[in-house]
């Protein structure tokens, strides 16, 4: 999650019950975000253990086929609404409820289902061909559900009144997306199983991280370095993100990183070719933009989406007017649509080795970021776009806070995130012929009798 979190402590295999407070102690916001993750890692482990992969109660994520109109609007879905549970992760379908205005008609009453075209996290769109169900039968729906950060940019009412319109926001949240999805298996006999080899296929780590850092050469001939033992020489504490921009093998694949794990983000107002005007140029010079600095134009539907799109650069900036000017105007469809949350995410590679803004990923290699740090790709991976590693560095130590073995060199890591969790929902036979393949439950609770 792209927030700014000084670190990211917790660590399942560590197995800690609870963070406890101690007295006359410097309480940091990882530690109350670790006790956050431990309860809910308690909560879905459990859950779980007594459901399975995944189930749900009553008809929760029931699919139904709806055939392609006279009209020839497409074909679609029916999805109803209600709870699942994915590995332990709820996933809730509810629609929200829409009050009555003072003095207004009545609302219209909330619909038990979506349908596949309005799903709320999907943002599929009828114009797209990539978005239609297939056209031929059968072909199996299933349910992907991950967790994402929801800030003051995409909730306004996170805010507080009383700390002002330009005050910084507090704290953020953490949100549980989900869409449903088609997907043709060719040749399928049994679909469950071959829905459960295509999933292992997906999740499957194929990428491997290290982080370290390193003295120049010539150190002594440098007066500005801080101290001759020094590695990390950044002026402050940072908690660096290397993201997977393009996906792919090391031979198509780029990645993106900031030191402040993403976080600096400036929403936008308005898009007219390249010039975007921002509702904030930043608080201070730190969290400013710059000219040169390297900006991905994204909002709901493009994270939704996993789309990577060119990262353009920031070649003029109007302090009067917030206004910045890109070297490129950003894709079609992309950042100009108010309810979508449009924003520009600073990323800090000025010097970009590849094709849109981004650094080549290069296997088997020290690669530098900036004042010391260094990454290294281990060979023959596979990359997933959105994929990501956090390295925090630290001045009191110059050097960053990355496993290591006894001899002191740097362990590989698979990706800290994105944790996708996929269940099979339905096989469509035919538009009358579907087969249900969730699974469901009932409450323990039963009448008392006699």
């Amino acid at each position: 999650m792209k927030g700014d979190f000084t670190r990211q402590t917790f660590r399942a295999d560590r197995q800690y019950s609870a963070v406890l407070l101690q007295q006359g102690r410097v309480q940091l916001d990882a530690d109350a975000n670790e006790q956050a993750a431990i309860q809910l890692a308690l909560a879905r482990r459990t859950a779980a253990d007594l459901i399975g992969p995944h189930g749900g109660p009553g008809a929760g994520f029931e699919i139904s086929y709806v055939p392609r109109t006279p009209r020839k609007n497409p074909a679609s879905l029916n999805i109803r609404t209600g709870r699942y549970y994915v590995d332990g992760l709820l996933v809730d379908s509810t629609r929200p409820v829409v009050g009555q205005p003072v003095g207004g008609p009545e609302p219209s009453p909330v619909s038990d289902s979506w349908t596949y075209w309005d799903q709320p996290s999907a943002y599929l769109d009828q114009e797209r061909e990539a978005d239609e169900l297939p056209a031929e039968f059968p072909f199996l729906v299933y349910l992907v559900a991950w967790e994402d950060l929801v800030t003051t940019v995409e909730d306004p009412s996170i805010a507080e009144p009383a700390l002002g319109a330009l005050a910084p926001d507090t704290a953020a949240r953490a949100k549980v997306m989900w869409q449903v999805l088609p997907l043709k298996l060719e040749g399928a006999e049994d679909p469950v199983r071959a829905f459960d080899e295509w999933v292992a296929e997906r999740t499957a780590v194929r990428s491997f991280l290290a982080a370290r850092t390193e003295q120049p050469d010539k150190i002594e001939d440098d007066p500005c370095i801080l101290s001759p033992d020094a590695a990390y020489r950044g002026p402050e504490n940072q908690l660096y993100r290397v993201e997977v921009h393009e996906g792919g093998t090391a031979d198509s694949a780029t990645f993106k990183w900031s030191r402040d794990n993403g976080s600096v983000t400036f929403p936008i107002v308005s898009l007219d070719d390249t010039w975007v005007t921002l509702s904030s140029l930043g608080r201070d010079d730190k969290l400013a933009l710059h000219a040169g600095d390297r900006v991905e134009v994204v909002d709901d539907a493009y994270i939704a989406r996993g789309e990577s799109d060119p990262l353009p650069r920031v070649e003029e900036i109007d302090l009067a007017g917030r206004r910045v000017r890109l070297s490129e105007e950003p894709q079609a469809g992309v950042g100009r649509r108010a309810a979508w949350h449009p924003l520009l995410r600073r990323w800090d590679q000025r010097e970009s080795k590849a094709a849109g803004g981004t650094v080549k990923l290069t296997e088997g290699a020290w690669l530098d970021l900036e004042d010391g740090v260094q990454v290294w790709f281990k060979p023959g991976g596979t990359y997933r776009t959105g994929d990501y590693w956090l390295i925090p560095a630290r001045t009191r130590t110059a050097d960053v806070d990355w496993p290591q073995d006894k001899d002191g060199r740097p362990l590989l890591a698979a990706p800290h995130g994105i944790q996708r969790h996929y269940a099979p929902l339905a096989w469509i036979r035919g538009a009358n012929d579907v087969q249900p393949l969730r699974k469901t439950f009932q409450p323990l609770a039963k009448p008392v009798t006699g």
